[in-house]
């Protein structure tokens, strides 16, 4: 009966913290409150829509990043039917911005199936729909339903590292670390604790400089005795990131029609719109590189002009450097030899296209040069 005295005692503490130190702020977490503005009572239910579109944001990006987005969001398809019918396109474009890019064609597939049927009520049910995981489905059933499933995200796996002060990288000991959320949980609360567990993660028991002194699992917490929290959770030996420079053509007709074609839709990026490049070959100077790339991907000739700006983007997997240089189109159809369509443009429509972030700066640096000519081409100007 100790162990479960113990998980009780702490469990009080955690939604004690909570009531007074939680993110219970209907502005920070408007998904988390009834409709007249209040928090839930343990017998009511949530809409499990907004906690939806919600906790896939949240994988692995806070929640100040993610909130302006589940507004637009939510504006955009105030429902599952609104979302649903809406194009792949017009889900991406809301999309756009926070990165992993599958997650927003994965909910818009996930909508499909849940018009025609009611909302899951148990894990099952869940971890079917596309782009669901245990911690994804547990947050939803926990927070729209009050069901008591634990979660076990970042915020709770670097919580649990440090209160048992674990030897080994969560990710080697999912099993354990599953097994220490689901011990704890409050069975009367399920939908509290899960969020005053995150809570206490994201403002508290922070990756760095964690604020022990306000941590209402102090006294328990295995890596607060040690002297030096911030050790854990432990982390796999990180090998440098490869390095890749990517040359970038943005291709001008005669028109002043802008050229971009769409990824294929496997990969990081797929489906999203983008400028034509590719990778550099060693000692293949950028000029060249551009060219052979766009007639390689493309078919079409280009003489490649000025320099445009250079992007330094950092992914989880590798950091790339693009070059982006303006091209004008010489000869050639374009052919989506390596994506699934090409498109000519108008600059003023690229913001109706769904780019990767690390276009957002070419293009801002494209509307900037184009803004910048027609100015000096204005009667009177540049004499």
């Amino acid at each position: 009966m100790k162990p479960e005295r113990l998980v009780s005692s702490q469990a009080e503490q955690l939604l004690g913290w909570w009531q007074t130190d939680g993110r219970r702020d209907p502005a920070q977490k408007p998904w988390m409150f009834k409709s007249d503005g209040t928090w839930p009572l343990p017998e009511d239910s949530l809409s499990p829509y907004g906690i939806w579109i919600a906790e896939v944001m949240l994988q692995q990006t806070q929640l100040s990043v993610v909130l302006p987005y589940w507004q637009r969001w939510i504006m955009a398809f105030p429902t599952v039917e609104a979302l649903a019918a809406a194009s792949l396109e017009q889900v991406r474009l809301q999309w756009q911005g926070l990165g992993y890019y599958s997650r927003a064609r994965r909910l818009h597939e996930a909508a499909r199936v849940l018009v025609q049927q009611p909302w899951p009520r148990d894990l099952d049910g869940w971890i079917a729909l596309p782009g669901i995981g245990r911690t994804t489905a547990g947050g939803i059933l926990s927070s729209a339903f009050n069901v008591p499933e634990p979660i076990l995200d970042g915020n709770v796996k670097r919580v649990l590292a440090r209160l048992h002060a674990h030897g080994r990288p969560p990710s080697r000991d999912q099993h354990l670390f599953w097994r220490w959320s689901e011990e704890l949980l409050d069975l009367r609360r399920p939908r509290d604790f899960n969020q005053a567990l995150m809570d206490l993660g994201a403002t508290v028991c922070a990756p760095r400089r964690p604020g022990c002194d306000q941590c209402p699992w102090r006294d328990s917490c295995a890596a607060y005795a040690s002297g030096d929290p911030s050790g854990w959770p432990v982390v796999e030996e990180r090998k440098p990131l490869p390095f890749q420079v990517i040359g970038i053509g943005v291709v001008i007709n005669e028109a002043g029609d802008v050229l971009i074609d769409q990824r294929l839709e496997e990969g990081l990026l797929g489906g999203m719109w983008e400028f034509p490049g590719g990778k550099q070959e060693p000692g293949e100077p950028i000029e060249a590189c551009i060219a052979r790339e766009l007639m390689e991907e493309l078919g079409i000739e280009v003489s490649v002009g000025e320099g445009l700006i250079t992007v330094d983007h950092a992914y989880s997997h590798k950091k790339l450097q693009f070059v982006v240089h303006l091209c004008r189109w010489c000869s050639g159809d374009p052919k989506p030899l390596a994506s699934q369509q090409v498109r000519w443009v108008r600059p003023e429509q690229l913001k109706d296209y769904p780019f990767p972030a690390a276009n957002a700066r070419i293009i801002e640096a494209l509307l900037g040069k184009l803004n910048q000519t027609n100015q000096l081409e204005r009667p009177g100007m540049g004499s």
